[in-house]
């Protein structure tokens, strides 16, 4: 379990680090998020970026498992 926490730990801290490109690419504004915006209201849910997050986080665990 501790070296569990200690790889999400450093990949968290990678990505935090990386950040700023990482906006520069279009993660988080890809097609099929979904972004509304009106007066008072601003609603946002990155479904398709959460998908390819969520894909890229199985693969790494999948290959730390093996």
């Amino acid at each position: 379990m501790s070296r569990t926490l200690i790889i999400i730990g450093i990949v968290l801290v990678i990505l935090g680090l990386l950040w700023p490109w990482l906006q520069k690419s279009g993660l988080g504004r890809l097609p099929g998020d979904i972004a509304l915006e009106r007066e008072n209201f601003r609603f946002y849910f990155p479904i398709t970026t959460s998908i390819i997050v969520s894909i890229v986080i199985t693969l790494l665990f999948w290959l730390f498992r093996k």
